[in-house]
């Protein structure tokens, strides 16, 4: 494996030096393109030459439009639509709902012009919708790996035509425990030998990287480095409140950052819920997000976010990866996260591709002992602002909402005492 760095935010080289189709062309300029990303000018022209790639960047670098132009010009220059019929011709896996969403978003701009058919798979939501839109036909497939399987079993479609598949964010697959399903699509598909791959991550771990030995042909790995593991553009600092403060400390830094878009971040799902709660009977308009939130309202949220209709929004992990929102100015860190690299995912929801951005942290008494692991991860210390308790304003604290009754057995022989493991 080859390996190169960079650190440019931009780099020189141009899409229209590529030598891309002209129908991609006009995705390029559709969604604005000119020069590529430094993950971008690096992956693109082995890609395109048929290399299988590792790629490693920050978040927010532009990973998926480097895969999603590698789909689209290798399924226009070898057209194997009247072989495979309406089997895909590529996929993507995702570790998430929302980042299948994002990419498939991008993918939708970028393939504007090509006359290739997208389709989605994940859980949560259209079932049977999702298994028709497959079932009819589509060039690409983007998903995650359950709802994925869970129609290829059904053979709703096959993988024996794959061309191109691509692994997303594949160190969240690790974390997520999807390892298994992965290594079950890879299988289903042609080998090595015979398609191409292409994995990018935040992080390309040992790990990883066997993954990558076992699953792809002599893949180039491709590094794009910064001085700092986060981004150059996010001003970060860090308070130590006692576990009291929190909430009124939060309620005085948003009422004085009203000219922006903010991502809350917390640990808990009932986290959320206090915060959001809180927050609007604060006069601050907030919407939750979290593993707890149907996902089609979820989708709503988000696109309300995304809109400019709601400023604040308060999530769990499950927003750490996969969004791109623009303009979202800061990001807090309501709980600092246990494991130092989704401090990383967290933050780069703010200064995405070259704009600047702002991320606050609580250090508490619940979870000030994960801040050494973080700085050590990120290689720095982070600059911390002095708190005065006399200053934080009086807030109101609303009510906790009365518990749904719980039906069926609980616990006990034969009842549903599992345990729930750790809850996003």
């Amino acid at each position: 494996m080859s390996e190169s760095t960079t650190k440019n935010p931009l780099s020189d080289v141009t899409f229209a030096s590529l030598g891309l189709e002209p129908s991609i062309m006009e995705g390029i300029a559709a969604a604005g393109f000119t020069h590529c990303t430094p993950i971008q000018a690096l992956t693109l022209p082995p890609a395109l030459g048929g290399k299988d790639v590792a790629g490693q960047a920050q978040t927010g670098t532009g990973k998926t439009a480097a895969f999603v132009l590698v789909i689209l010009q290798q399924l226009l220059q070898k057209d194997t639509r009247a072989e495979r019929g309406h089997h895909p011709g590529a996929i993507v896996i995702a570790p998430t709902r929302e980042l299948a969403l994002q990419i498939h978003k991008d993918a939708v701009t970028l393939s504007q012009g090509t006359g290739l058919t997208l389709g989605l798979a994940y859980g949560g939501i259209d079932y049977e919708k999702q298994r028709q839109e497959l079932k009819d036909g589509v060039d690409i497939l983007i998903g995650t790996p359950g709802r994925m399987i869970d129609y290829y079993k059904q053979r709703v479609f096959s993988m024996e035509h794959v061309q191109v598949a691509v692994l997303d964010e594949a160190d969240r697959m690790f974390d997520l425990g999807f390892i298994k399903d992965i290594r079950y699509l890879f299988n289903g598909m042609p080998p090595v030998a015979k398609r191409q791959t292409l994995m990018f991550s935040a992080t390309l771990s040992h790990r990883v990287m066997e993954l990558a030995y076992v699953h792809m042909n002599e893949p180039e790995t491709l590094k794009v480095e910064a001085d700092q593991v986060t981004a150059d553009n996010v001003v970060q600092r860090v308070y130590y409140p006692a576990n009291s403060e929190k909430l009124p400390m939060l309620v005085q830094i948003l009422r004085a950052k009203d000219d922006g878009r903010v991502i809350v971040f917390t640990n808990t799902r009932e986290g959320a819920d206090r915060i959001g709660r809180t927050l609007n009977a604060n006069g601050l308009e907030s919407a939750v997000i979290s593993g707890r939130v149907h996902q089609k309202k979820r989708q709503s949220l988000l696109r309300r976010f995304h809109d400019g209709e709601i400023r604040i929004l308060v999530a769990t992990d499950v927003a750490a990866r996969g969004l791109h929102i623009p303009k979202v100015t800061h990001v807090v860190n309501f709980d600092l996260p246990q494991d130092a690299p989704d401090y990383v995912h967290r933050i780069g929801r703010t200064a995405r591709l070259g704009a600047k951005g702002e991320a606050i942290s609580f250090a508490c008494e619940d979870f000030a002992f994960s801040l050494p692991e973080i700085e050590e991860y990120i290689g720095y210390s982070i600059p911390m602002e002095q708190l005065d308790p006399d200053a934080l304003p009086e807030i109101i604290y609303p009510p906790r909402p009365p518990r749904k009754p719980r039906h069926g057995r609980q616990g006990g022989r034969g009842g549903s005492g599992r345990s729930q493991g750790r809850r996003r």
